[in-house]
């Protein structure tokens, strides 16, 4: 007899036009692994992005890791048996998060770098906000992966995140910043990457395979499609 699926946790909101991705494509995947009516287990705390952004901004990072460790042990007491971080940038506090909870944590970097490594390739371009293409909690992540990270030009990395907070971040697609982050991924593969991380979960919204002269790892993708494995173990 198959197993019955594990819930999945999503601490989402951050900013919920991604989160929407997460929950669509988890239902999908299940769908089509398990067919007919069949969906994903999930519960999802939605936490309120301006309270979260305000954080980030003021560099107050213990503040929101104690606020989402907070929504993390409601989703575990809510039945979650593992749990997402639908977010690459929050990713800076996944330790603090970890620590307060007893189910297990899909770390996204670590689902990307397992997608890169499956291709065999060994540079790559990052994309994402400032704070995970500057910081180096993110890259080191890759970097224990044996992975060598490259990241935009100061002018590139600073359009790059104006365009996910002051657009994808609102549901604001625009032509004009897939062509300007066309031309950031270009000049990332003349650099020598070999692949480009969309390591925020809004760029998805906006770049896909066929605006890269270089494979691309969807971050969101990837992530969701880690945890559904996880969940379904011997289901199906």
């Amino acid at each position: 007899m198959a197993t019955t699926p594990r819930v999945i946790g999503m601490l989402g909101g951050m900013s919920w036009e991604s989160s929407a991705e997460y929950y669509r494509l988890a239902n999908e995947l299940v769908r089509e692994r398990l067919g007919g009516f069949h969906s994903a287990r999930i519960v999802m705390a939605s936490v309120d992005f301006a309270e979260i952004e305000e954080l980030q901004v003021a560099g107050r990072w213990s503040e929101a890791g104690d606020l989402l460790a907070r929504a993390a042990v409601g989703l575990q007491a809510a039945g979650a048996e593992l749990l997402l971080i639908c977010t690459n940038t929050m990713h800076k506090v996944a330790d603090r998060i970890e620590a307060a909870i007893d189910i297990p944590l899909l770390h996204l970097a670590d689902t990307t770098a397992a997608a890169v490594a499956r291709e065999g390739l060994h540079t790559v371009g990052l994309l994402g906000t400032a704070f995970t293409m500057e910081q180096d909690f993110y890259r080191d992540r890759l970097a224990a992966h044996d992975l060598t990270v490259l990241v935009p030009a100061a002018d590139d990395r600073a359009e790059v995140h104006r365009i996910i907070y002051d657009e994808l971040c609102l549901g604001d697609v625009r032509p004009s910043s897939r062509a300007t982050y066309r031309g950031v991924i270009h000049r990332l593969a003349a650099a020598g990457a070999q692949g480009v991380i969309l390591g925020c979960t809004e760029i998805e919204l906006l770049i896909h395979a066929e605006d890269s002269p270089i494979p691309v790892f969807p971050t969101t993708r990837l992530h969701v499609e880690a945890a559904v494995t996880a969940s379904l173990g011997g289901a199906g």
